[in-house]
């Protein structure tokens, strides 16, 4: 039987997200989710009633629209218009994963209490989560200002019976998917639309794929690196901590610590060296590492603000009787983080392949390209110029989207954060990096062979064997590319 996770008040973390994914959790609203869902759209329903004021998106129009007042009989079609006006996304679809945590953190912050929506609408997205019932989602269109506004409204139009779906494999029209389940369309009611639209959720959920990959990738940043260290002859003295309790950076000692674990017990690493001093992608693992895990630290703070926040506008507060209209939707804090998170993790992919490289030049005994008869055989030459040309689109991906602005809706909104595309192209490196790492994986499980009978640690020597059961030692050359591929689902599946 599923297990189920209740949307409530308590505050989510990345690893109940990455738990409530991995292990196939169902969502329901817990009972005080829904008594705050009720009593806000109660309230909101009786002002509108009662009152004869402009209240933003809810009597009136949208963006440099604020200024036409919309009639009674009219606030439901409004709502549609706004649904169907804004789903303008094109581009690329996005990935199944990240649009299964849109529909999970738009759930958690309507839950709130604070949009004023039905109940019926939060726990139809519900159903669709729990159904497995995703949207068809577009990457492109989003300012990351004003809410994810073309992103959501395709996320949100299949509770109209509008737009398209993927259902059991199947691209289908979400229409179809509504008849199969016998639920009837949502009449959207006042504000609704703009609390569906308005929201940060396609730079949060790309922002929570993105970490729970970048703590996966440092992790494994470190395991790869040090079994790429010993496969170099490397020294040991890099990763004492009287050197790094002087320049005490928190990830810094983190990373000094884990390799020294992680090598301890090493034949290799024990064997007197004829050099004095390693490459600086060797010695300063623990410094550039160390870096990148510091960054995302910084970048989790902020998206576990964000992902447990209200970030529709305008926002409605019951008990003081309030309805304010702001900019909680603003995506600059998310931008800023994003763009620094794909810098952290690109550089964990730089510092890999310079290791590659230094694997495959023919130093400290090893024999060039990591093959018996280099000449006959090229060996690895080409899998480090494919870890180059992957590390310079990184390098190029980037450049900050949080810098650009372009002016929209007749310049009432004169500022966006470009977030958006900060999250995409996050999410890009991400991959790359994944890729770097195992071509790094490949050519120092390769190189270690060329030290035996001498044996790595515990740790490290468990890992190789476990590797080769899925990657074969290359003794002749052969394609390649299937070996990467390999290694990148072994770093996929394989608890480091």
């Amino acid at each position: 039987m599923a297990q189920v996770h209740h949307i409530s008040s308590q505050h989510l973390t990345l690893e109940r997200i990455g738990t409530i994914l991995r292990d196939k959790y169902t969502l329901a609203l817990s009972e005080e989710a829904e008594e705050r869902i009720v009593r806000c759209f109660e309230y909101l329903q009786q002002k509108i009633t009662n009152t004869h004021q402009s209240i933003y998106g809810i009597n009136t129009g949208f963006g440099s629209l604020y200024d036409k007042k919309i009639s009674p009989a009219d606030l439901e079609q409004l709502q549609r218009n706004l649904m169907m006006s804004h789903a303008c996304g094109t581009g690329e679809e996005v990935p199944e994963e990240v649009v299964k945590l849109m529909l999970l953190l738009k759930v958690q912050s309507l839950a709130y209490g604070h949009s004023g929506v039905q109940l019926q609408t939060v726990k139809r997205l519900i159903d669709f989560y729990n159904r497995e019932v995703y949207p068809v989602v577009y990457q492109q269109g989003s300012l990351g200002a004003s809410g994810d506004l073309a992103p959501l409204a395709h996320l949100c139009l299949p509770l109209l019976g509008l737009g398209e779906v993927y259902f059991q494999g199947m691209k289908i029209e979400s229409r179809h998917v509504l008849e199969m389940f016998g639920w009837e369309p949502i009449k959207l009611k006042a504000k609704e639309g703009l609390a569906l639209l308005n929201g940060t959720q396609f730079m949060s959920a790309y922002g929570v794929y993105n970490l729970l990959q970048a703590k996966r990738l440092s992790a494994q940043a470190d395991v790869v690196s040090a079994l790429s260290l010993d496969a170099f002859d490397g020294r040991i003295e890099p990763f004492n901590q009287l050197i790094h309790q002087v320049r005490p950076h928190k990830g810094q000692l983190e990373t000094a610590t884990t390799m020294r674990d992680l090598l301890a017990g090493s034949q290799l690493t024990k064997q007197e060296k004829q050099h004095v001093q390693d490459p600086y992608s060797f010695r300063c693992i623990p410094q550039v590492h160390g870096a990148s895990k510091d960054a995302i630290h910084y970048v989790e703070q902020v998206f576990l603000t964000e992902i447990n926040a209200v970030t529709d506008n305008p926002n409605i507060f019951p008990d003081e009787d309030e309805i304010i209209s702001g900019g909680n939707f603003h995506g600059q804090p998310l931008a800023l983080a994003l763009d620094f998170l794909a810098i952290a993790v690109a550089e964990l992919g730089s510092i890999s392949e310079r290791r590659t490289y230094q694997l495959i030049s023919g130093q400290r005994g090893l024999p060039a390209f990591l093959v018996a008869e280099p000449g006959l055989n090229s060996g690895f030459m080409i899998a480090q110029y494919s870890a180059a040309s992957i590390v310079s689109q990184s390098k190029q991906l980037c450049t900050p989207s949080s810098v650009d602005t372009i002016p929209s809706s007749h310049n009432q909104e004169d500022h966006v954060s470009m977030g958006a595309n900060a999250a995409t192209k996050a999410y890009q490196v991400m991959h790359n990096t994944e890729r770097v790492l195992a071509i790094e994986l490949m050519n120092a499980a390769q190189a270690l062979e060329f030290r035996r009978p001498l044996q790595s640690s515990a740790p490290l020597e468990k890992l190789v064997q476990a590797y080769r059961e899925q990657v074969p030692f290359v003794s002749t050359d052969r394609v390649l590319h299937y070996d990467i591929q390999q290694s990148i689902r072994f770093l996929r599946a394989y608890t480091l």
